[in-house]
């Protein structure tokens, strides 16, 4: 004859069989996907590391091969780093090099990869860095209306001094000397008094005619060239 205890632990199975039958496919579904979701995490996390260690070698031919001065080699670089890796910033930095070192010799291609900087850099300072260089070639190339175009999308308060004072330039080529003046006044105002870059754009107010503005205690905007 069962005990007692017997009966009761026969009654707990029976029950904890019944709320299995009821549920477990439920709870194993919910444990899949759980366990599921921490190894994609896991593999996402691996993936990225992965990733940003061979953006980081290729980046690196890439500066290698711009030490030396071989475009080829830098286009090539860029061009495999720009299609293998677009998301990290190493893309971005790389895309910024090969500019510089195509400028001279292929500035159509410096052009594009400013571009592309501009628009899928995934750091909001680089892609303002290739804008300011972009509008600086643009200019150079007579074409300021283009310039003052990509001027109007960088956003980031830091370089409202350099926009200001690069906006200066492409008004004045266009011959709208008022607002190229109004330009370098609001450029001298968003800048730090301790900026050596002031001077030259105070002696570009001076020769329109336009006297410097009192200097603002504002941060020291990096050079984009």
């Amino acid at each position: 004859m069962a005990s007692p205890l017997d009966l009761q632990q026969q009654e707990q199975l029976d029950a904890l069989k019944s709320f299995w039958t009821r549920f477990g496919t439920l709870i194993t579904w919910v444990l899949i996907a759980v366990l599921g979701g921490l190894a994609a995490w896991s593999a996402l996390d691996w993936y990225k590391r992965s990733q940003a260690v061979e953006a980081a070698a290729m980046f690196d031919a890439l500066e290698r091969a711009a030490v030396t001065g071989d475009t080829a080699r830098v286009a090539q670089v860029f061009a495999d780093l720009r299609a293998q890796y677009p998301r990290t910033a190493y893309a971005a930095k790389g895309g910024l090099v090969a500019a510089r070192v195509q400028l001279e010799p292929q500035r159509e291609a410096a052009r594009a990869a400013l571009q592309w900087v501009a628009d899928e850099g995934r750091i909001a300072e680089l892609r303002e860095v290739a804008r300011l260089r972009l509008a600086g070639v643009l200019l150079d190339d007579g074409r300021a209306e283009d310039a003052l175009r990509v001027l109007d999308a960088v956003a980031l308060p830091a370089f409202a001094a350099l926009v200001a004072d690069r906006r200066g330039d492409a008004l004045l080529a266009l011959g709208r000397r008022d607002e190229a003046r109004a330009a370098y006044q609001a450029a001298l105002a968003a800048m730090s008094p301790e900026l050596d870059y002031r001077q030259l754009v105070e002696a570009k107010l001076v020769a329109l005619g336009g006297a410097p503005a009192p200097a603002a205690a504002a941060a020291p905007a990096g050079a984009a060239r």
